[in-house]
């Protein structure tokens, strides 16, 4: 029963600690853009914010170590790295921009308050969990995220229910990989490398020692979170484009502005003026639970850099506060136009590492570590310097590789860099044999 009880509790933190600004925002426009065809582009989305992320869920139960263990099949050195970069943007972009969405949906409109204020306030509450280490995952997991659900479920539910389901023509020549990009503004399989080494510490302090309790429990928690996820974007997709008739956007204005306008007009039509105050909270709330964790990963894994120190946990943890503080004077579009280029190179790094530490190990040596890390770097520059406005400059190059006028020119030469590299490697034993 009690182990039951803490893998419910470990699946409901985890949910919320993915759960943020980006996971509630994205999804409704995308469905409202997609139309009839949100079906398809709800299949693309899960890929990169539902299925990629639990796999991350998954290495960390057979790894039960921190993010630096993702990347040292390929070298020390690039794992320092890797993680460095990885958790600086964590607490320069998704961090801040949870506080951004909250002060611009949640709070401005109803207090008019300045987004120094509200950042302020905002990271010195995050600074508090954060500084109280050893009860996140519980509060988190029995009482911010029971809420969370319960508001989702009300909006999508009474949303559903409230449209005249009369759909727009979809504007996505390709839907699934609308979808599939879509899902890497959610920075959920950075969160999933982020979130999973939190998540094993936590389980640590507890006192859990056996490597199998832990590995059973994270497995099964991340299913669970997992399927939530699934269910809650389908249904904020399934909205958005159900109100495809009922509510008119602005398409002059900002992504995010039209992502909040669309999210306020569904909770207005289907929950009245009280829609509001819900639309709020469950912002507030989802946007703040994302950002303790990101803070919480960064403040663990430079405790781990300096041999186990608490001083450097928490001069870590105030200073991402501090950044976020910063950063958060941004309005949530410019946060997004930044991160972009920079999700175009670590986020199909992430994806390789996660899958790499997914599959059999028979399969993932260090050498087809290395050679499918390195093909993904070389073949995910065209899409970065295509994000910076070199466009132009690179066409050429991008003509001649497979599906790079999608920004995913990377994926078919990763996939024949392992088949290939795997294939030398056998031919390699059993010459040897």
């Amino acid at each position: 029963m009690f182990k039951n009880k803490e893998t419910l509790v470990t699946a409901f933190a985890l949910f919320s600690l993915f759960f943020g600004a980006g996971n509630l925002l994205l999804p409704p426009l995308l469905g409202y853009n997609a139309g009839e065809d949100w079906l398809w582009v709800t299949f693309g989305f899960m890929i990169t914010a539902v299925v990629i992320p639990i796999l991350g869920i998954l290495a960390h139960a057979r790894l039960q170590g921190t993010m630096y263990d993702f990347g040292k099949k390929v070298s020390p050195a690039f794992s320092t790295v890797y993680c460095i970069i990885v958790y600086l943007i964590s607490i320069t972009i998704p961090s801040p921009r949870t506080a951004s969405a909250t002060h611009e949906i949640a709070i401005h409109p109803a207090f008019g308050t300045s987004p120094l204020l509200t950042s302020s306030i905002y990271f010195a509450l995050v600074l508090l969990f954060v500084l109280n280490r050893s009860k996140i995952l519980s509060f988190i997991g029995k009482f911010l995220t029971p809420i969370i659900v319960i508001m989702l479920f009300g909006v999508i539910g009474i949303g559903l229910f409230s449209s005249d389901g009369l759909m727009n023509v979809s504007t996505f020549d390709a839907p699934v990989v609308s979808g599939i990009l879509e899902g890497y503004q959610t920075f959920d399989a950075i969160g999933a490398v982020v979130v999973g080494a939190v998540v094993i510490i936590s389980l640590n302090l507890k006192g859990h020692e056996s490597f199998e309790a832990k590995k059973d429990i994270i497995r099964k928690s991340g299913f669970i979170a997992g399927l939530g996820l699934l269910i809650i974007y389908a249904g904020l997709i399934s909205v958005g484009s159900f109100f495809g008739a009922d509510i008119e956007i602005d398409s002059t204005l900002s992504g995010d502005m039209q992502r909040a306008n669309l999210l306020r007009g569904i909770s207005l039509a289907s929950l009245g003026a009280f829609g509001n105050k819900v639309l709020s909270i469950l912002i507030a709330l989802a946007c703040f639970t994302t950002a303790v964790g990101i803070v919480t990963g960064t403040a663990d894994y430079f405790k781990g850099l300096f041999k186990g120190s608490q001083k450097a946990y928490i001069i870590t943890g105030i200073l991402a506060s501090a950044i976020g503080v910063l950063v958060g004077q941004l309005d949530f579009h410019s946060i997004i136009v930044i991160a972009v280029p920079a999700l175009m190179i670590i986020y199909p790094i992430t994806i390789v590492l996660i899958l790499l530490n997914v599959v059999p190990e028979k399969f993932a040596s260090s050498k087809v570590f290395k050679a499918v890390v390195i093909t993904t770097i070389l073949f995910s520059i065209p899409d970065f310097l295509g994000t910076v406005g070199l466009g132009e400059v690179i066409a050429g190059v991008q003509s001649y590789i497979p599906l790079s006028k999608f920004s995913m020119g990377w994926v078919l030469p990763a996939l024949v860099v392992f088949v290939f590299s795997n294939f030398i490697t056998r031919r390699k034993v059993q010459i040897q044999d």
